[in-house]
């Protein structure tokens, strides 16, 4: 990979931290001119290219009401990184689909780049990534997270709809834009509990992202609130079907009712309760998250939650938008509304 300069490589060899450094490049208040002016110069030695060349974060947003924020900025393009295929059941699908309608009118066109297991594993770029084009970049299914950080480095506007695991990590330096996984999820437990369902699991990888983590964190708390205990033969941390079906296979009994981390998740573990003979709801309850075109469609019809992909789209443009014009900002995480969708898999009477 061609090596860039980046902005914690400037703040290295200046002893400044990061942010300092960001500001001074991307016009940000609060600096001495002194400051400034030695950061500029060092960034210049060093061959850092990616400036903001208007004045102020004021100037940008007075320049925007006359003309497309994109023009002013001098590129057009908003790059999406994905390591995993976004089909058309995802909700980051469905999520894109107004997200790309909305730059539009900021004067951007999007640019999708996947980034291959070899990528990820030796840190390269995807070669369709062109920095010289792209004002920003919004990262979805981007769960590893050096590479993540190497992102963050390139000095861009970067925003994650969702992220590796945060508990006892270090946060990634960008914007971040989650769903709401604890309120209704909890509630859903409560609600299950009431019915007199107490023997509940989980199924599902709880270190693959942050909003699975929190998903089974919320499915916990949910748990320890209405003291209930946790039976730990009951938490399997898998994804796929196959997995599923070798650790159910292992369990001389079922629990009430499974949690799952999301929608395929649920599915995959459906198809795997069926191959071992039991039936859903009749043996055990399921639930997943996400609320997908198969979660209505399969039998059962899943009891889900449900995702505003309208609203998230909405809130991506915004944090993008904001941080292009004042990249100084501090860096800023949203959790958007989510609804408890009932259904067959979890007859509530």
């Amino acid at each position: 990979m061609t090596s860039r300069v980046t902005i914690q490589d400037i703040a290295d060899e200046l002893g400044l931290s990061r942010n300092t450094v960001s500001k001074a490049l991307n016009n940000g208040s609060g600096l001495a001119d002194a400051t400034r002016e030695r950061i500029i110069q060092k960034a210049v030695e060093m061959g850092y290219k990616q400036f903001v060349y208007t004045n102020t974060a004021t100037s940008l947003q007075t320049q925007a009401m006359s003309q497309p924020l994109a023009d002013i900025v001098g590129k057009h393009e908003i790059a999406l990184f994905s390591a995993s295929f976004l089909g058309g059941s995802h909700f980051a699908s469905l999520m894109l689909d107004s997200f790309q309608n909305q730059i539009a009118h900021l004067g951007f066109s999007l640019s999708m780049h996947r980034v291959t297991p070899e990528q990820l594993e030796t840190l390269e770029l995807p070669l369709t990534f062109k920095i010289e084009r792209v004002a920003a970049i919004l990262c979805i299914e981007m769960f590893d997270r050096k590479y993540d950080e190497m992102i963050c480095d390139l000095g861009l506007p970067t925003l994650f709809v969702d992220t590796p695991p945060k508990l006892g990590n270090k946060l990634l330096s960008a914007d971040m834009l989650f769903m709401d996984n604890f309120s209704e999820l909890t509630r859903l437990i409560k609600d299950v509990i009431a019915a007199g369902k107490t023997r509940i699991g989980f199924i599902g990888d709880y270190d693959h992202c942050n909003s699975f983590n929190e998903r089974f964190i919320a499915y916990h708390m949910a748990m320890v609130i209405a003291d209930v205990p946790i039976d730990k033969r009951f938490a399997i941390k898998e994804n796929k079907k196959a997995q599923i079906l070798e650790e159910l296979a292992k369990l001389d009994e079922l629990p009430d009712m499974f949690v799952c981390a999301n929608d395929f998740v649920a599915l995959d573990a459906l198809q795997a309760l069926r191959d071992l003979g039991y039936d859903v709801p009749t043996d055990v309850w399921l639930s997943g998250f996400d609320d997908s075109g198969e979660s209505r469609t399969c039998m059962p019809a899943l009891t889900t939650v449900h995702i505003h992909t309208q609203i998230m789209a909405y809130m991506a443009v915004e944090l993008l938008r904001t941080r292009i014009i004042e990249p100084s900002l501090d860096y800023r995480q949203v959790y958007t509304e989510t609804n408890l969708r009932y259904r067959d898999s979890t007859p509530l009477s």
